[in-house]
C-alpha cells in the first residue's frame, strides 16, 4: 500500500490503541497462568496477533470479543505445538516464546518473517542452554531463527549482556516456573523500562522476583512458583503516541491525545519531556490522561539525546529534530540498528530523499534541522515505526510525499491513517492499484 500525504494540520481529539509491548506480556503470561484471564483493550493486530497465535499453539484457549480477549491458560504444562510457531514480524514474541518453549515436553519449531529470520538470537540461546534447555538454530553459521527448542528448564545461574532487553524479559517470564532457583546476571543493561514493564506484569500475575531495581543487573527467582489468571487493562501505547504527537508539532495543529497513563512503565513516555526541552508547546493533564499539542512553533536544536533506554523513539524524534533550529545529536544507537530494520540507516536515507541533512555513525545520528523539505517518494522498509515517522515528516514538505509499503503501520497502530484523516491530515491510500 502507498499513502500520499500533503501538507496539512491536525485538529481535534484522538486516542491511540493499546500498547503492543503490554499486550504481548499480558497474553503470554495469561497463557502461562492457571485459570482464566480477561484482557481489556489489547492490541489485536500485528504483534498482538502473533502473541495470540503463539498462545493457541501452546494449548491456551483464546476467545476474542468486544470486551477484550479471554484466555484459559495452561500453567507451566505447555502443549508442544502440533506444527510450528510463526511469530511473523514480532521480535518480542519470538524472544518470549523461545523461552516459553522450554516448558513444553516435546520440541517446538519457531520461525518468523524475513526480518525476524535476520534478527540475532544467539545470546538468548546460549543463556537458556546455561539453564538446562536444549536449543538449536537450524541454519549453520547463522545467528537468527528458525530454531528448535526442547523442554527442560532446570534453573541455575546465567549471565548475559543486556544489549537486548527482550532476552532478559524472556528469561524472567519463565524462571518462576522452572524446577529450581534461577539467578540472572545482566551486563550493561539497556532498555531498562521494558524490563520494569516485564517485572510489573510478572508480579501482577502472582510470581515473586527479587531484583536490584533500578540497576536491573541482578535477579533471583525461586522455582516452582505459579501464575494465576485475572482481569487487566492494556494502557495506550506511548510508542505509538509519538507519531501523531510529532505530526501535530511539525504542522500548525491543535490536537488532544487521550487515554494516556503518565505513570506507566513504558519508557517512551519520556518523549514528552524531551520534546518540551526542545520548546514544544505541550500541556499534560495527568489526572485526565490527556496531552494537548499546539503545533507549528519552531523547536530548538542543540540537544544531545541518549536513546539507550528508549530505542523505539528514534524514528519519531528524528523527525521532530528536522523541525528544530540547529543540530540535534542522538547517541547510544547500536541496538536501534537491529530492530525491524536498521532504523538509523533507514531514517537517514529516507529523510534525505526529502531534502533532509542527516549524518550517521555506528552509534550516532546527527540531524541538521530547520531546513526546508520537498516532496518525494520514500519507502517504509517494512518497518511500522519508519512508515509512521515518514508520514509525520511529510507534513513538513513543500509537495506531496508518497510512502510506499505503508501497510506495515498496522503492526502497532491499527487504522493509523484513518485516525489521522479524521483529525485533518490530507492523505490518500492506494492498494494494489486501486484507490481507497
Amino acid at each position: 500500500m502507498t499513502v500520499t500525504i500533503t501538507k496539512s494540520s491536525l485538529t481535534g481529539t484522538l486516542q491511540v490503541p493499546g500498547s503492543k509491548s503490554h499486550t504481548i506480556r499480558a497474553v503470554l503470561l495469561a497463557t502461562l497462568s492457571e485459570g482464566e484471564s480477561l484482557i481489556h483493550n489489547p492490541l489485536v493486530s500485528g504483534d498482538g496477533l502473533s502473541a495470540i497465535s503463539a498462545a493457541k499453539a501452546f494449548g491456551a484457549t483464546v476467545t476474542q470479543g468486544e470486551g477484550g480477549v479471554v484466555i484459559q491458560g495452561k500453567g507451566k504444562c505447555l502443549q508442544s505445538p502440533e506444527s510450528h510457531i510463526d511469530t511473523r514480524n514480532s521480535g518480542t514474541t519470538t524472544s518470549f516464546v523461545t523461552s516459553m518453549a522450554s516448558l513444553a515436553e516435546g520440541y517446538t519449531f519457531i520461525t518468523g518473517d524475513e526480518q525476524v529470520r535476520a534478527r540475532p538470537i544467539r545470546v538468548l540461546v546460549e543463556a537458556l542452554r546455561q539453564l538446562g534447555v536444549e536449543l538449536e538454530i537450524t541454519r549453520p553459521n547463522h545467528n537468527a531463527p528458525p530454531l528448535f527448542v526442547k523442554g527442560g528448564l532446570e534453573g541455575g545461574s546465567v549471565t548475559l549482556d543486556g544489549f537486548n532487553s527482550q532476552f532478559v524479559s524472556s528469561l524472567l517470564l519463565v524462571s518462576p516456573l522452572g524446577k529450581n532457583k534461577t539467578e540472572i546476571h545482566v551486563r550493561k543493561p539497556l532498555e531498562k523500562p521494558y524490563v520494569q514493564m516485564t517485572l510489573d506484569w510478572i508480579r501482577r500475575f502472582g510470581a515473586r522476583i527479587e531484583s536490584d531495581e533500578p540497576l536491573y543487573t541482578h535477579f533471583v527467582i525461586e522455582g516452582g512458583q505459579r501464575y494465576t489468571g485475572g482481569e487487566c487493562t492494556i494502557p495506550s501505547d506511548w510508542s505509538a503516541v509519538a507519531f501523531p504527537l510529532v505530526a501535530a508539532l511539525v504542522s500548525p495543529s491543535s490536537l488532544t491525545i487521550t487515554g494516556l497513563n503518565f505513570e506507566d512503565a513504558q519508557g517512551d513516555k519520556r518523549i514528552v519531556e524531551l520534546l518540551m526541552a526542545m520548546g514544544a508547546d505541550l500541556t499534560a493533564d495527568r489526572e485526565a490522561g490527556s496531552l494537548v499539542i499546539k503545533g507549528g512553533k519552531k523547536l530548538k536544536g542543540g540537544q544531545i539525546i541518549d536513546l539507550g533506554d528508549i530505542p523505539d523513539a528514534l524514528p519519531a524524534l528524528s523527525v521532530a529534530a528536522l523541525f528544530a533550529q540547529g543540530r540535534t545529536v542522538f547517541t547510544n544507537l547500536a541496538h536501534v540498528r537491529v530492530k525491524e530494520s536498521d532504523r538509523v540507516l533507514v531514517m537517514a536515507e529516507e529523510l534525505a530523499k526529502l531534502g533532509a541533512e542527516v549524518e550517521i555513525t555506528s552509534d550516532q545520528m546527527i540531524v541538521h534541522g530547520g531546513r526546508p523539505l520537498h516532496g518525494g517518494v520514500v519507502e517504509s522498509h517494512g518497518d511500522h515505526r519508519v512508515a509512521m515517522a515518514l508520514t509525520a515528516a511529510a507534513l513538513m514538505a513543500d509537495g506531496p510525499v508518497e510512502v510506499k509499503g505503508a501497510e506495515c503501520a498496522e503492526v502497532s497502530y491499527p487504522q493509523f491513517f484513518a485516525s489521522l484523516a479524521k483529525v485533518g491530515v490530507a492523505l490518500s491510500l492506494v492498494s494494489e492499484g486501486v484507490g481507497e
